[in-house]
């Protein structure tokens, strides 16, 4: 059962693919850096968003009662 629509996978892979990247790009891994733990947090937030994205489910979204994708139609 999917609970994650086509513009939220679509945000959710984008700003998932940069949390992750900002930890070994160059010039921002020097400005993230000096956050300590913060950056490795940053960096498992922006797993889970690949994850949700890739699997179209968010357990979140369970729990809220929250659907962003349309009902299938038998």
């Amino acid at each position: 059962m999917t609970n994650v629509g086509t513009l939220d996978r679509t945000l959710r892979f984008i700003l998932g693919a940069v949390l992750v990247a900002a930890v070994f790009v160059p010039p921002v891994a020097d400005m993230v850096a000096p956050w300590g733990a913060w950056k490795y947090a940053l960096t498992a937030w922006g797993v889970v968003m690949l994850g949700t994205a890739a699997f179209r489910f968010c357990p979140a979204y369970t729990l809220l009662g929250v659907r962003t994708c349309p009902l299938a139609r038998p």
